[in-house]
């Protein structure tokens, strides 16, 4: 698994469960679900690399879309709701995608 030695098995089982309805995803209860919001910057920045699937620097829409997949393969999509709702919380900067920055401050929040 991608996560391995960032986040527990168990705590990314229990966040996916918590958001396993479609429109359920609360970007924040995930974070501190899983246990990403409690960790260093440089291990939110190495989550940031994972979820960055094209490695372009920034999670764009189709990335996020797939967001949870990065978790667990078998989890669902967001809906076209979620992904606009968690693109427009994180691109502070309006370029229409989540930057590292961004995306660090968006765990944190």
């Amino acid at each position: 698994m991608a996560f391995d030695g960032v986040l527990s098995s168990a705590d990314i089982t229990k966040a996916l469960d918590e958001c396993k309805a479609a429109d359920s995803f609360c970007h924040t209860k995930f974070f501190k679900s899983c246990g990403l919001a409690g960790k260093s910057s440089d291990e939110v920045k190495k989550a940031f690399h994972i979820i960055d699937q094209d490695q372009s620097g920034f999670i764009e829409e189709d990335e996020l879309k797939l967001f949870l997949q990065n978790f667990k393969k078998d989890a669902r999509a967001l809906t076209a709701a979620e992904t606009a709702k968690f693109l427009q919380l994180g691109d502070v900067d309006g370029d229409g995608k989540i930057g590292v920055d961004e995306f660090a401050a968006l765990v944190k929040s």
